[in-house]
């Protein structure tokens, strides 16, 4: 660095020396500019729509007692293999088909044997047979297909027939769902509008929205009795009747 640029930042703090003792500090400005909105203009809106279920699910059931196991195992294999090969000619497929319980359990006579060892008072039950029991959830798309696979599973053998749960599938539960947002959507703007200009407040953006989705529950229906055997003169006839989705949000404006 040359001298006349030495000379140069010198002068300049001797001169800002003798500045700052005869006017006093340098001031410095700072302004704070707080920008959030903070008085927000809300309102609620619903919106529902109905449709036909387009899928069910039916449990069916096979329960045999026997003397021995492999007896009672036998017989409830030899069914429940009977109704999937019949339920798979319908066109449903393994990923259609799932078995969800399967148990062997003992039957107790109400005569009690004695135990031949004295420390255990009172004896113990007799064991008489067994019970064997499968149940298998099938899913069932195209939906009219639902009554021809309660009978001919229950042709088939099947003594246990529980409920026919009927659904959305995927694909109709988010168009669905779509159709009652706008509508919701909409009934909050409408209302709020109308509320704004009663009460005399401006509406500025919309700054959030929040949406709960009230699922539809299952329609169920009761397709045969446990343990009896279906009249297979009259063919079954359940109906899926009509399910709603109700969506409910809230809008949340600016106001001024």
């Amino acid at each position: 660095m040359n001298k006349t640029w030495v000379g140069t930042i010198i002068a300049f703090f001797i001169v800002l020396f003798v500045y700052t003792k005869l006017a006093g500090p340098i001031p410095f400005f700072i302004n704070s500019i707080n920008t959030t909105k903070t008085d927000l203009f809300s309102s609620s809106g619903e919106g529902k729509v109905t449709a036909v279920p387009d899928q069910a699910t039916i449990d069916i059931g096979v329960t045999q007692t026997s003397t021995t196991v492999a007896d009672a195992q036998d017989k409830v294999n030899k069914t429940a293999d009977k109704i999937i090969q019949d339920v798979k000619k319908l066109g449903f497929s393994d990923k259609d088909i799932k078995t969800t319980n399967y148990s062997v359990n003992p039957n107790y006579s109400n005569e009690i044997v004695p135990q031949t060892a004295p420390m255990i008072p009172g004896g113990q039950q007799n064991i008489n047979g067994y019970t064997v029991t499968q149940n298998l959830e099938i899913n069932i798309k195209p939906i009219d297909k639902a009554n021809k696979v309660v009978d001919i599973a229950t042709a088939d053998g099947a003594n246990l027939v529980g409920g026919v749960n009927f659904t959305f599938s995927d694909s109709l539960q988010k168009s669905l769902s779509n159709q009652a947002t706008q509508q919701a959507v909409d009934d909050a703007k409408n209302k709020a509008q109308g509320l704004a200009k009663a009460a005399g407040i401006g509406l500025g953006k919309i700054v959030n929205v929040v949406e709960n989705s009230n699922q539809p529950s299952p329609v169920m229906m009761t397709a045969g009795v446990a343990g009896k055997t279906v009249d297979q003169s009259i063919p079954t006839n359940v109906t899926p009747g009509e399910n709603s989705l109700t969506v409910d949000v809230v809008i949340y404006y600016e106001t001024y």
